[in-house]
């Protein structure tokens, strides 16, 4: 559970700050759910107004969409290729939005954010878009 307060402990003169309330809901955070390639698991939280927020642990089911026909379909996934998010997420197989995927059709790029959305979406990944 991490805590966004704002407040520091300290002032300039090193004398210790009073804490005037207590810890509220809205300053209430978590750690990134990072997604891995794997059994298909979600979490759920609950976000600002009670609004549940579904967070997508790790999957290996990606929607792929094929631009030129319009078509989407859900293909699993084989590996995962490269994160230029991270180069530590490229080293663990983390999945964010841009990663390149190996599915059953060819390559696929990740156009949703996983951790935020609760689903895996992309598009195919062909030479004619790596070189645009």
């Amino acid at each position: 559970m991490v805590w966004h307060s704002g407040i520091t402990k300290r002032k300039k003169t090193g004398g210790k700050r009073k804490s005037y309330r207590d810890k509220r809901k809205f300053e209430h955070g978590h750690h990134p759910t990072e997604t891995r390639l794997g059994e298909v698991k979600i979490n759920k939280d609950l976000g600002r107004s009670n609004i549940p927020k579904i967070r997508l642990v790790s999957t290996n089911i990606v929607n792929v969409s094929f631009p030129g026909s319009g078509k989407t379909e859900r293909l699993k996934i084989l590996s995962v290729l490269s994160n230029p998010a991270n180069i530590d997420y490229n080293r663990r197989g983390v999945i964010t939005k841009g990663t390149i995927v190996r599915t059953d059709k060819g390559l696929a790029k990740i156009t949703s954010r996983p951790g935020q959305d609760g689903i895996l979406n992309a598009v195919i990944y062909t030479e004619e878009v790596k070189n645009a």
